[in-house]
């Protein structure tokens, strides 16, 4: 028998804003290492972790290292969806928080392949894989928190910090890297590598500080004294919100457009064939995460007025469109061209649907198996993203210049979120307590599976 669910109470006073400062910090952690590490596996870890008598497959083979943690995110997302659903929001975006710090801080003591041999590499997917884990939870759980401590008519703004801290941790990464790229080559390949790494403690430890602090969310609490916690979420996942979860899957396929734009883009603009300073194209990077710390909330405090769905396809279609004029503005090498162009379509119009999906996704679920829900559909689609920029590089030619084809797959891959917007519910009127309600029918009304 299903024990009455007492009225929910709102959280206490500076709990939401707490909990949006402590997904910030997350993200920004998150990011930070993501931006470090993509820097380090490109420019040193192939000469101090792989075989440097042959550069090709040495570089090849410390790039497939950063893939590594999108194939474990998946597997990661299963297990912490699962904990955050049972034992709470508060437990998971503490403990991802401190595993991403540790392994982080962990690759800047790893000994090199001159010191130890093949363990050297061994150990280095070791830590990636346990990044990629933490990160499968991060925002997932981070989404959760900020989401059910938001007052009702601003879930957006609130959840939407979790977003805008990937570009603060990525603005993070750029200001620590650029002294320590400039070091004399013997002090970079020796010491200097590692300090990027050994920071990370720093962000952790505000982080840790910040979370240890916060409320379990009113919405959790209430489901946990009222029907309970369901004992099997994924269980639960797939026999009520299959076509939710396909959704959010569908949905984080817009994370190529990402990745397409800070990868890809990078490279051809930097090609001989256009010729760009690499300085001059981190700047466009730069100057765009810069914007889009502004727009990301901004998107998202108007998606609490005039619903997700009109601001998330105003950012999944546009970024299609956006996505063609920013290629082609590279491919004349106008470089002021590029940098408005750039701005516009990453720093503006993509922030709408980067800034929206947090609480769009998180509304799709009840409490129940929110985390889950949010974890498993995100890191697949991520995951998915995450290789768009070698399917990028194949189709753009022998040369690498086809940047027209590169467009047309982007606006592809823009297609799926665009369809997942469109057939899903407007929820954000939804009282926090109702959602997910309508994606069981009349099935909503009966218990799940619980504890007791």
């Amino acid at each position: 028998m299903t024990v009455p669910a007492p009225p929910r109470d709102a959280s206490p006073p500076g709990q939401p804003k707490k909990a949006a400062a402590a997904a910030w910090i997350g993200s920004a952690l998150e990011y930070y290492d993501f931006f470090i590490y993509g820097s380090a596996a490109a420019l040193i870890f192939p000469e101090i972790f792989f075989d440097d008598s042959d550069p090709a497959t040495a570089t090849l083979l410390s790039l497939a290292t950063f893939g590594v943690a999108y194939a474990a995110r998946p597997i990661g997302a299963l297990f912490l969806g699962h904990i955050g659903d049972r034992l709470g929001r508060k437990k998971i975006m503490v403990f991802t928080l401190m595993l991403m710090g540790l392994s982080t801080f962990l690759i800047g003591c790893l000994p090199t392949r001159a010191q130890v041999g093949s363990l050297a590499p061994v150990l280095l997917v070791l830590c990636r894989v346990l990044q990629g884990i933490s990160a499968a939870g991060e925002q997932a759980s981070a989404n959760s928190m900020t989401l059910e401590h938001a007052p009702p008519d601003r879930r957006g703004f609130f959840t939407s910090f979790t977003l805008s801290g990937t570009q603060g941790g990525q603005l993070l990464a750029t200001l620590v890297f650029i002294p320590i790229a400039a070091l004399p080559e013997e002090q970079l390949l020796s010491w200097g590598w590692r300090v990027p790494f050994w920071l990370s403690v720093a962000v952790a430890v505000v982080g840790w500080v910040i979370r240890r602090r916060l409320d379990e969310t009113p919405a959790f609490e209430q489901q946990t004294v009222g029907e309970g916690v369901v004992k099997l979420p994924l269980m639960v996942l797939l026999r009520e919100h299959r076509a939710d979860v396909l959704r959010v899957v569908a949905g984080a396929l817009i994370a190529s457009v990402s990745t397409v734009f800070t990868v890809w883009a990078l490279a051809y603009a930097t090609s001989d064939t256009v010729g760009m300073s690499r300085s001059s194209m981190l700047w466009v990077g730069a100057l765009a995460n810069v914007v889009a710390l502004a727009a990301i909330p901004l998107w998202a405090a108007l998606s609490d007025r005039v619903g997700r769905r009109p601001v998330y396809l105003i950012g999944a279609v546009g970024s299609a469109v956006t996505m063609f004029l920013y290629l082609w503005a590279i491919s004349t090498g106008g470089y002021a061209l590029t940098l408005l162009l750039g701005i516009i379509a990453f720093g503006v119009v993509y922030s709408a649907a980067n800034g929206v999906w947090p609480s769009f996704y998180g509304e799709m679920f009840p409490t129940r198996v929110r985390l889950s829900g949010v974890a498993i559909g995100t890191q697949i689609g991520f995951a998915v993203a995450g290789f768009a920029v070698t399917f990028a590089a194949r189709i753009a030619g022998p040369d690498g210049d086809d940047w027209m084809a590169v467009a047309l797959f982007t606006a592809a891959l823009c297609v799926p979120p665009v369809i997942a917007a469109i057939t899903a519910r407007e929820t954000h009127r939804v009282p926090t307590e109702r959602l997910g309600e309508r994606a069981v029918g009349e099935s909503a009304a009966r218990p799940a599976q619980v504890t007791v």
